[in-house]
C-alpha cells in the first residue's frame, strides 16, 4: 500500500506540474507578447520569408562561429558564481571573472551586429526598413518618422 500511495503522490505531483505549464505557456501564446528583453533575431521577424530565414542562418553562423567565445563566457559566469558562494569573497578574482564573462558577451554582440550591417548592405529599401521597425520595435521607441524620397 506504501508503494502504491506514493505513486499516486508523485503522478499528482507531476500532473499539477504539468498543467501548471500548460496554462503557462497557453497564456504566453495568448499574450502574443515578446519575452523582456532583446533579440537581434527577433528584429527580423517581419522580413518576408526567404529573407527572414537569410537573416537567421547568418546570425545563427555567427554563433557557431563564436561558440568557444560563448563558453568561455559561460565559464567566467560559472566562475563568478562560485566565488559569490565562497565564504570569504575574493573581489579581485570575481571582477576578473565578471571581466572575461563581460568581453566575450561584447565580442559575440559586436559579430553579430557586424553580420546584420553586413546582411542591411545588400538588403532592398524595403527589407531594411523592417529591419528599422523591428529594432524600434525591441528598444521600445516608436519608429521616426518615413525618410522623404528624393527626387
Amino acid at each position: 500500500m506504501s508503494t502504491g500511495r506514493n505513486l499516486l503522490i508523485a503522478s499528482v505531483v507531476v500532473n499539477v506540474f504539468l498543467a501548471g505549464a500548460l496554462a503557462g505557456g497557453a497564456v504566453w501564446i495568448r499574450s502574443g507578447k515578446p519575452a523582456q528583453g532583446y533579440s537581434l533575431e527577433a528584429a527580423g521577424g517581419r522580413l518576408p520569408d526567404q529573407q527572414r530565414t537569410l537573416f537567421r542562418k547568418a546570425l545563427r553562423e555567427v554563433r557557431q562561429e563564436s561558440r568557444e567565445i560563448i563558453r568561455d563566457g559561460q565559464q567566467a559566469r560559472r566562475e563568478a558564481a562560485d566565488l559569490l558562494r565562497q565564504p570569504v569573497l575574493d573581489t579581485a578574482a570575481l571582477s576578473a571573472a565578471l571581466e572575461r564573462a563581460r568581453n566575450a558577451d561584447v565580442t559575440v554582440r559586436t559579430r553579430l551586429e557586424q553580420r546584420i550591417v553586413e546582411f542591411a548592405a545588400a538588403a532592398s529599401t524595403e527589407d531594411r526598413n523592417m529591419l528599422a521597425e523591428g529594432l524600434a520595435r525591441r528598444s521600445g521607441t516608436q519608429p521616426s518618422a518615413k525618410p522623404k524620397k528624393s527626387p
